[in-house]
């Protein structure tokens, strides 16, 4: 075992942990952050999808080991003072979820996006979501909250 400093949510986190740990299980084991979910353990669905540095990162796969002193932001860590990322409010707005699973990838992947374009057009964002699996078919309301929280940046 060892130990791991993490830089999480604008907060300082020891973790004590295998080397080979993936990130997924540090935040749910030892840190009860939720939002990433476990989806196929492959980095093939999104769900597990939490922001490196501002990037959206598959963190199923991901060693503990490897973080270092990056920034890590779940979707915990996007509201500020009790108000809602404008990504997150725009999904809230659009009703873009169904079953939910997907969400925290979609998100992620959306203020990834944004992160890097500040006016990406649809093809940009058909391209930023590809890794993200929805088995429940709201595609077309995702794309319109990622087109609302475009406009409400």
């Amino acid at each position: 075992m060892a130990t791991y400093t993490l830089y999480i949510n604008g907060q300082k986190k020891e973790v004590e942990t295998e080397p080979e740990t993936p990130l997924l299980y540090v935040l749910h084991d030892h840190l009860e952050l939720n939002g990433p979910k476990y989806g196929c353990g492959l980095a093939q669905c999104g769900a597990c999808s939490v922001l490196v540095d501002g990037n959206a990162t598959t963190s199923c796969v991901i060693p503990v080991s490897t973080i270092g002193k990056k920034e890590i932001t779940t979707l915990e860590g996007l509201a500020k003072d009790d108000e809602l990322h404008p990504v997150q409010q725009a999904f809230v707005v659009e009703q873009a979820a169904q079953c939910g699973y997907c969400l925290n990838g979609m998100i992620m992947s959306t203020v990834s996006l944004l992160n890097r374009t500040k006016n990406p057009d649809e093809s940009q964002i058909k391209a930023a979501l590809q890794q993200n699996l929805c088995r429940c078919g709201t595609h077309t309301r995702i794309i319109k909250a990622v087109k609302r929280a475009i406009k409400n940046q």
